[in-house]
């Protein structure tokens, strides 16, 4: 097929690099073209702008956030240009207004738009494994299917709707930041009883809590290992701060995702915004007097 895919960043660019492994054709875009440009030797065709790559069988974007999304679809305004891609894969994690809109204009527009936000690591999506939550016209996303096949293990279909794919993220983004939290709290309560964290949270993740989840957020704090980031805690922030808006929208009262924020905050003010979502743990340590 041939695709174009906007934004290279952390999982933008190997899910760009998947898609080319796979024998498609894909023309890349990224606000800060040396980005694209790195991309060219590994097969792919860095474009100048995003209307460019906006058009082709189908075009992907896996953009930071909303307003990055905005300012590229809504107000680029590239959904009106006389040449559009046969299909739009919105592959960022949004806020659940945003996907509504994005569909409607979509609607508008006659181009069928997919949501597909993943679950994954910036390894995972260089494996191709990614889990994709995939929501939007049935025939949309069986076309889409080949392209979701080359950067995911699995797509997990949650019907018709668009804005549902991204209320699962963002429920799947919150037991993340839930079970950081979670034992960077309980790593403070052993240190506090002669408890040696990294050998307390071997225990629990080998045995109770040994999901991917758990153990790969377990063994950072054991390490004291918060760089690189491959989830930012920023960007963790960021999706639970949707989590309480698309909360607040429906009524559902998300008291636990208020204390998450709070932590969060601590966090950036700590000055670990630019690390991974691990350091999220760093908080808990720092209240016992130990960091």
């Amino acid at each position: 097929m041939d695709v174009g895919f906007l934004g290279l960043g952390r999982m933008g660019r190997p899910m760009a690099l998947a898609l080319a492994r796979a024998g498609h054709r894909v023309r890349v875009w990224n606000r800060s073209a040396e980005a694209a440009e790195a991309l060219r030797a590994e097969g792919v065709e860095p474009v100048a702008s995003a209307a460019e790559a906006f058009r082709g069988d189908a075009a992907v974007t896996m953009l930071a956030d909303d307003a990055a999304l905005r300012s590229v679809i809504v107000e680029g305004g590239i959904l009106d240009q006389p040449e559009r891609p046969g299909l739009h894969l919105g592959m960022s994690t949004i806020s659940v207004a945003l996907a509504r809109d994005l569909a409607a204009l979509h609607e508008r527009a006659g181009v069928p738009y997919v949501s597909a936000p993943v679950f994954g690591r910036p390894d995972v999506a260089a494996a191709g494994n990614l889990n994709i939550v995939a929501a939007g016209p049935e025939a949309a996303i069986a076309r889409a299917q080949p392209l979701l096949d080359a950067m995911g293990a699995r797509t997990w279909p949650f019907g018709p709707d668009p804005a549902r794919a991204n209320a699962v993220k963002l429920a799947g983004n919150f037991m993340i930041v839930a079970a950081v939290e979670a034992m960077g709290e309980a790593a403070a309560f052993g240190e506090a009883h002669g408890v040696d964290a990294a050998a307390l949270l071997e225990l629990l993740t080998g045995t109770i809590f040994a999901a991917p989840v758990y153990k790969n957020y377990g063994g950072a704090i054991a390490a004291g290992r918060y760089e690189p980031p491959g989830f930012g805690l920023a960007l963790g922030a960021k999706d639970i701060r949707l989590v309480l808006a698309a909360g607040e929208a429906a009524q559902v009262a998300m008291p636990l995702a208020s204390v998450l924020r709070d932590g969060l905050i601590e966090a950036a003010a700590q000055g670990h915004g630019e690390k991974d979502l691990a350091a999220l743990a760093l908080v808990s340590a720092r209240r016992r007097g130990r960091g």
